[in-house]
């Protein structure tokens, strides 16, 4: 769509980019990877941006890399979407198998624009395994299939997990590890060079309000920590773990997280309740869904537990990464009851994981969905803002875990440090390096952009959204305007564009939701988008996702 910006030089342009700025480049069609600090306002810009869709009669596809990233935007994971699940290749049969799947084929055959968040921990493998499912579903000649696909994320975060062959069999272990010659970042994708993403790379800050914690964070960042940041980060350091109960607890290793869970259930009063998973079929294949399970085979509860999804459901009750605390057991079946922070309150029955092939289940496990959540690992507090935590990075073994883990932290004065090893604030030096060249790609942009007559941009903006089907919206330039795309703006100027919410729609909202009803099968009877659907219901606090 923008030739000229395939072979623009690169010109570093000092101001920095604004979230207007990325907006108004996402609003032109255009494939974008979206990047910049925690905190810099990634997440806001792609809500104003599906705001905006929304607005004009187009509804995205919303994905993560992972299940718990999917819980920050609403979403799904990226490899549900595309019906590739936990495969590492197609074949022509697998590619057939999944354009058969009805639900997957409808999704990806209508979809316009495609978004993917945390994308530093997608594959350059698996991304190019979700090119081939959009190319063999939509256009088979253009990247995606024609979508327009916005990525989002920081790669100075963690990088994504594969399954390693080892001695003592098959591991879960993160891909980019240290000295790895495998390592693969999604931007190594030929896929994401067909692609052609216009870097926008934001530099505000919005998470942290502390001026020097901010400055060790970018000095981890560009490889410049030094003695002075140091010694900011040893005034942090604590002895003693047990003054600080009530405070989340971040640790690099599973081990460390699964003793504090356990101290802490055996504090509270009574026997604990145990639900024993269950398994079906061929030995090996349930030892490998074991191994990706993140509810553990032995499952011990209490009430009053802090707990946390292991899985999605599919009927929308609860995602992936959703947390809660235990109040009770269901009487007739003995299943746990979860309290989510929404307040709503959920008997938790088992769930099913499954291995298929050619069509049939080679085996498959059953257990309740939950674990214990006292203490989570850095991977999982990814996307987390925290007001305090104690963090222990003393066997730290990736790079970008340190960063990661204090920048979940608002301030200097929230954070509480067991301490650090070596490997804690290193950064990976191909990251380094890479993100010199997004930065100036961005300005590039940025430059670009800014020489584009404002008639023209809003041409653009216009031009993309009818190409998709979509409604035009009137005053649509943000170029010139600003504060146009906010969501209350658009739901006050472009009501014919926007179905606003009645106290009766509400209400038979929560009836179906409360009666368990399927998402889109709300959205039918409602006349809505499910993506609307899924909004209001978090709006009306009927469902947790953070």
């Amino acid at each position: 769509m923008f030739p000229a910006i395939e072979n623009i030089s690169f010109l570093y342009y000092t101001s920095p980019m604004t979230q207007e700025e990325a907006l108004s480049i996402l609003k032109t069609g255009a494939n974008v990877f979206l990047t910049g600090e925690p905190g810099s306002g990634k997440t806001h810009t792609i809500n104003q941006y599906v705001a905006y869709l929304r607005s004009c009669g187009i509804e995205p596809a919303i994905t993560a890399s992972t299940g718990i990233a999917a819980t920050h935007i609403g979403g799904m994971t990226i490899h549900s979407w595309s019906g590739i699940g936990v495969k590492q290749e197609l074949t022509a049969y697998d590619l057939d198998r999944i354009a058969q799947n009805e639900r997957v084929a409808r999704r990806v055959s209508r979809a316009k624009v495609l978004l993917i968040d945390e994308v530093s921990m997608l594959s350059a493998q698996t991304l190019g395994l979700v090119d081939k499912v959009c190319r063999e579903l939509k256009d088979p000649e253009k990247a995606f299939g024609g979508l327009q696909v916005v990525l989002v994320g920081d790669f100075f975060q963690l990088p994504p997990i594969a399954r390693r062959e080892t001695e003592n069999g098959v591991r879960l272990a993160f891909e980019n590890a240290p000295l790895d010659p495998r390592a693969q970042f999604a931007y190594h994708s030929p896929s994401w060079i067909d692609a052609k993403p216009v870097v926008c790379y934001l530099t505000e800050q919005h998470r942290q309000e502390d001026a020097t914690f901010l400055d060790i964070l970018s000095a981890i960042r560009n490889g410049s920590f030094n003695k002075e940041h140091e010694a900011h980060l040893t005034k942090r350091k604590v002895t003693k773990q047990e003054e600080h109960k009530n405070t989340t607890k971040l640790f690099s290793h599973n081990a460390d997280v699964d003793q504090v869970n356990e101290t802490q259930l055996e504090k509270l009063p009574g026997n604990p309740r145990m639900f024993a998973m269950k398994e079906h079929g061929t030995k090996a294949f349930v030892e490998q869904i074991k191994k990706s399970c993140l509810s553990p085979e032995r499952l011990l509860l209490k009430t009053g537990a802090k707990v946390m999804f292991t899985k999605n459901s599919p009927e929308g009750r609860y995602v992936n990464g959703t947390t809660g605390e235990v109040i009770g057991f269901d009487g007739m079946q003995g299943y746990p009851r979860v309290k989510m922070r929404s307040g709503r309150v959920l008997a938790v029955e088992p769930a099913e994981w499954a291995v298929e092939a050619e069509g049939r289940a080679l085996a498959r496990i059953e257990q309740i969905p939950l674990r214990l959540a006292w203490a989570i690992t850095v991977h999982k507090s990814q996307g987390m803002s925290l007001d305090t935590a104690f963090i222990d990075l003393t066997q730290a073994f990736e790079y970008g875990q340190g960063y990661v883990a204090l920048s979940r932290v608002r301030t200097l004065e929230g954070l509480q440090l067991a301490g650090w090893n070596a490997q804690a604030l290193r950064v990976h030096p191909d990251i380094l390096q890479k993100d010199k060249e997004f930065r100036q790609a961005s300005a590039s942009a940025q430059e670009t952009f800014r020489r584009v007559d404002p008639k023209d941009l809003d041409t653009m903006h216009k031009n993309f959204i009818r190409a998709r089907g979509g409604k035009d919206v009137a005053n649509a330039n943000t170029a010139e305007k600003p504060k146009t795309y906010s969501v209350e703006k658009i739901r006050e100027t472009h009501s014919n564009a926007y179905q606003a919410w009645t106290k009766d729609a509400d209400e038979e909202l929560t009836k179906l939701f409360n009666e368990d009803i399927h998402i889109r099968v709300i959205a039918e009877k409602l006349g809505r988008q499910p993506g609307a659907i899924r909004s209001r219901v978090v709006k009306l606090g009927l469902a947790d996702i953070t």
